[in-house]
């Protein structure tokens, strides 16, 4: 048989089909890899969201869970009851405690030969037993230094004498769907039948137990009017230092950008006595004030305006327009990147803003609170449930995560738009 011989085509296209085929795996690996970053990224915030629908004593389940469960419960004899799971000659049965039955104390025997003395429990060939249906005989037996108690058990109508490991008191099982079917165990070592059950109602007693609802409105207040005041400043002051020429205008905005190295530690006392020379102490307008003016913010969109071209402004001048004119008609509309990175920054900075706060607003005044220390005064309040800690995290949270989503086309592209031209 003639051998095939492959021609130039058919090598080319096979060397095509295994660049793509490469291609398409080194592309599902990279997106393997991603998306596991993702999700290490967003797990601290999945387990905080989760963690706020459960109940105190869920989240301190072991081993830990993500989900927020609650235990199945049936009304038996005018009450609830928990439902369990038990199982039964290897089958998983639905069952509650039959409450009007006594706890039974039953004796698990074996023989001394068998009897591990170190750790009874781990015993081989345990019998469990009912102590009430064996006779204890009045001498012990020593095993390694131990003692134990001899009993004698009567199994399948034959009386043995039997060592008796551990003792335990159980109670009587009945399956909810057959009474017939009966066992005894321990509730405690039985596990509960369980379902996925949020408890959105978490949110509403974080709200009342720590005055959050009114904390939440005066931090949006000062949020939503410290950003438009940073956004309105920095828009005239960018402006300003990209298009209008005054004498020292570079050497004033040199100077102005230079007080961004100066740490806030250095500003907090005299800050702190401006504001009780002005009677705003324990305010939320010093919460405000003192934050409308930002110099990183006229960078940006110094930065930014310098980019926009000459000939627009000129030929607008040329129509007769006011500077001011410029800036709204032309400038602004331009900048919308630029501007929602400003906002989207400045948003969380003064959303998530703590130490002002805390220096500035005394702690027993709780209508001047703010999110941030409405929630290191819950960290205190509800130490033993952080279900209702991590509950209130959530709500400062979610917020500002809404914000980013919604505007993070636009910071993406006024971090990619806005560079160093100077």
């Amino acid at each position: 048989m003639a051998a095939t011989t492959m021609t130039p085509q058919t090598k080319i296209r096979d060397e095509r089909r295994q660049q793509m085929i490469w291609l398409w795996v080194q592309r599902i690996m990279l997106y393997l890899v991603l998306t596991l970053v993702a999700f290490l990224m967003i797990f601290p915030f999945l387990y905080m969201f989760f963690t706020s629908l459960k109940t105190a004593d869920d989240v301190f389940h072991s081993p830990p869970r993500l989900l927020p469960y609650s235990p199945e419960t049936i009304e038996r004899n005018g009450e609830q009851v928990p439902v369990y799971a038990v199982q039964i000659d290897g089958v998983t049965r639905e069952m509650v405690v039959d409450d009007s039955v006594p706890a039974v104390t039953f004796g698990w025997f074996t023989t001394a030969e068998q009897i591990n003395a170190q750790n009874p429990e781990a015993s081989a060939g345990l019998i469990q037993v009912p102590l009430d249906e064996t006779t204890e005989l009045p001498d012990a037996v020593t095993i390694d230094g131990e003692n134990f108690d001899q009993f004698q058990v009567t199994i399948n109508g034959q009386t043995q004498t039997l060592v008796l490991a551990y003792r335990r008191g159980l109670r009587l099982f009945v399956d909810i769907n057959d009474p017939t079917i009966t066992t005894y165990a321990a509730p405690r070592n039985t596990p509960q039948v369980e379902f996925v059950d949020p408890q959105w109602e978490n949110y509403n007693t974080v709200i009342a137990l720590n005055n959050l609802g009114r904390a939440l409105v005066n931090t949006a207040l000062v949020t939503v009017l410290v950003t438009a005041g940073q956004v309105s400043t920095s828009l005239l002051g960018g402006y300003a230092f990209s298009r209008i020429r005054f004498r020292g205008r570079d050497t004033l905005f040199l100077v102005y950008l230079g007080t961004i190295m100066i740490p806030f530690v250095v500003l907090i006392i005299p800050l702190y006595q401006v504001m009780v020379i002005l009677g705003w102490q324990d305010s939320l307008v010093s919460l405000i004030i003192p934050w409308l003016f930002t110099a990183y913010g006229t960078f940006l969109m110094r930065q930014f305006f310098v980019t926009i071209p000459k000939d627009l402004e000129e030929a607008a001048l040329l129509d007769g327009a006011s500077r001011f004119g410029i800036l709204w008609r032309i400038f602004i509309p331009l900048s919308g990147p630029a501007i929602a990175t400003q906002t989207i920054i400045t948003f969380l900075y003064a959303w998530n803003s703590f130490l002002w706060p805390l220096i500035i607003i005394n702690a027993g005044n709780l209508n001047d609170q703010v999110v941030t220390l409405a929630l290191n005064h819950l960290r205190n309040v509800a130490a033993s449930q952080p279900n209702l800690v991590l509950t209130g995290a959530a709500v400062a949270v979610i917020p500002p995560m809404i914000v980013f989503v919604l505007a993070q086309r636009y910071f993406i592209e006024g971090i990619a738009s806005t560079g160093l031209k100077g």
